[in-house]
């Protein structure tokens, strides 16, 4: 049979002929040859070989990618002719729908444009490393909006829920969608299914001090003997405190005051117009007047400082500038959860970084403040398929409800941050990198040295962390020179840290033995199955083993300060 005697391929959902198949099969072997033909015979006299559009190793990629789609158009004409591969793992496409022919042969040509893609980017040469990183950060980006699930016509879940609701899915999610968009954010969790004080940031406690940045809480002894050196945890002022007091069965802070500790929580005030003079210093003397004023509602010379994501950044910097001004002792110990100092490493939050970003920023805080709906957006572009698509294609294309899920609604709770210091954190500290220069940053006259930080240190990591990465994380060890415990918890940035032993998930690693690297530490770990609070507890005990009544002014309001409001306070619910 010639090429002009074939007919075309059958669209009538019959099966196509014999000459039909004999035709096909010509066509794509002589595709491919002519593929392999131009991949290995160099460009004609006079034409320049131009990298990345017809080099050799160029040709060979689109080569390769011409050569899958044939094999992937073959197996669609006929089945028979060769096997599909097993469908790579991906919750997008685990619906039964996808296993149809038409769909999935629209899911494997994705697939193939989406891996191919990607591969065209790493294979990228003579480029900055930092601009490819971000070229890929884009590309997966792409890959990620264009996939098949996230348009109605191409997704046969929808399709099915279109027949099925004759239309009224559509008109749900429209409705999903129109909410969404007055709000200026998007859902990811039923709003209404949860409330701070109720059954979420519950654990009983007073607030004990306010001023213009943050409240003191301090939470009521549920035990008789309470550790003589109490805890003051400094969460990050980007989110609301109390993913650290989610439900009762997953509140570290609950757990915490049931292992007999006196636990003191920082609730910082969500930035308004008052605030645009909010810089550095503000905070870390915020750090420095919490842990006075610890020390002096209970007459102890030192307390347990634990810093949370950038709250752990200020907590070194603070570490640092106590050092420098001779009042290292306050602190007894600093625990850091998922926290940086170098920030070289510092992941794909570095590719909100550069001159125009940080510009853009400066632009959308008029007011002096950063609406934290930005904030909220850009981490949910991390994680664009599971935070942004995911929702998309459920809520707006099926119409279904929302799901309540605590740590969803936390992180839709965003928080307003002052934006001349969160511009100066991003220039100083991600895109600088100053504070690993001894003498780069100071408070007030005090210049910061890391390496003169000696405080007994706690440093844990999450293994698939993508905002603080453990590489990221581990920089601690080599800046500061007090004895330091390192740990490597399983998952990430959040369920790295809340994970209460009851839940028994996940895991950690811990090495006794020296290591130069994470690397080194990796490969001499021990693992242990379940959470990692146990044992930052007996580490804390480690330090000091004392306790004492829990009466007087470890009840909260029983001591010289007065209980201002109940936990959890005003400024967590404040917008």
């Amino acid at each position: 049979m010639t090429p002009g005697q074939t007919n075309a391929p059958n669209s009538t959902g019959t099966l196509p002929t014999l000459e039909e198949l004999q035709h096909w099969t010509w066509v794509m072997g002589r595709a491919q040859q002519m593929l392999m033909e131009a991949a290995l015979s160099p460009p004609p006299d006079g034409v320049p070989v131009v990298p990345g559009f017809n080099d050799p190793a160029t040709m060979g990629r689109v080569r390769d990618f011409w050569s899958d789609s044939m094999k992937l158009w073959q197996r669609f004409v006929d089945p028979s002719a060769e096997p599909s591969p097993a469908p790579k793992p991906d919750r997008r496409f685990k619906a039964e729908q996808w296993q149809s022919p038409l769909f999935d042969w629209i899911r494997q040509s994705y697939q193939v444009v989406s891996d191919h893609m990607l591969r065209g980017v790493d294979a990228l040469e003579g480029v900055d490393p930092k601009q490819k990183e971000q070229l890929r950060f884009a590309a997966q980006a792409f890959v990620d909006a264009m996939s098949p699930t996230n348009f109605p016509a191409t997704n046969p879940e929808v399709l099915d829920k279109i027949v099925e609701t004759r239309g009224e899915n559509l008109l749900k999610g429209l409705q999903n969608m129109m909410a969404d968009l007055g709000r200026g954010q998007l859902t990811h969790s039923d709003s209404r299914a949860f409330e701070v004080g109720r059954n979420l940031a519950a654990t009983p406690g007073k607030v004990v001090k306010r001023n213009y940045l943050y409240e003191l809480i301090q939470y009521a002894p549920t035990t008789e003997q309470v550790a003589a050196v109490p805890i003051v945890i400094f969460p990050p002022w980007i989110n609301r405190f109390y993913i650290l007091d989610l439900a009762p069965e997953k509140s570290l802070i609950k757990w915490l005051v049931d292992q007999g500790f006196s636990v003191f929580m920082v609730s910082w005030k969500s930035a308004d117009a008052t605030m645009k003079d909010v810089m550095w210093d503000d905070y870390v003397a915020a750090q420095v007047d919490a842990i006075d004023t610890v020390r002096d509602l209970l007459g102890v010379p030192s307390v347990h400082t634990v810093g949370y994501c950038v709250a752990g950044t200020t907590l070194a910097a603070t570490l640092a500038y106590l050092s420098a001004t001779g009042d290292a002792a306050k602190v007894a110990s600093a625990t850091f959860f998922t926290a940086q100092v170098d920030f070289s490493k510092a992941g794909e939050l570095l590719h909100f970084v550069d001159d125009e970003q940080l510009k853009l920023i400066g632009a959308l805080s008029p007011e002096g403040f950063l609406d934290g709906r930005y904030l909220a957006m850009t981490f949910n572009l991390l994680r664009g398929r599971d935070l942004i698509w995911n929702y998309v294609t459920n809520n707006y294309l099926l119409g279904r409800d929302y799901v309540p899920f605590d740590l969803l609604h936390w992180n839709g709770d965003v928080t307003n941050l002052p934006a001349k210091w969160h511009l100066a954190y991003l220039t100083d500290l991600y895109r600088d990198n100053l504070l690993m220069t001894p003498g780069a940053m100071t408070i007030g006259d005090v210049a910061l040295d890391l390496t003169k930080v000696a405080t007994p240190a706690y440093v844990q990591a999450g293994r698939e962390d993508h905002i603080a990465p453990p590489e990221s994380v581990w920089k601690i060890t080599e800046a500061f020179t007090g004895p330091l415990r390192f740990v490597l918890a399983g998952s990430g940035h959040i369920a790295g840290v809340v994970n209460p032993p009851a839940a028994g998930k996940y895991q950690y690693w811990t090495n006794d033995q020296p290591a130069a690297t994470l690397a080194d530490f990796v490969a001499g770990a021990r693992e242990t199955k379940g959470s990692w609070w146990p044992d930052w507890a007996d580490w804390l005990r480690d330090r000091d083993a004392a306790t004492v009544a829990a009466d007087g002014a470890r009840v909260p309001g029983q001591g010289a300060l007065p209980a201002l409001d109940d936990a959890p306070g005003r400024y967590v619910r404040q917008r």
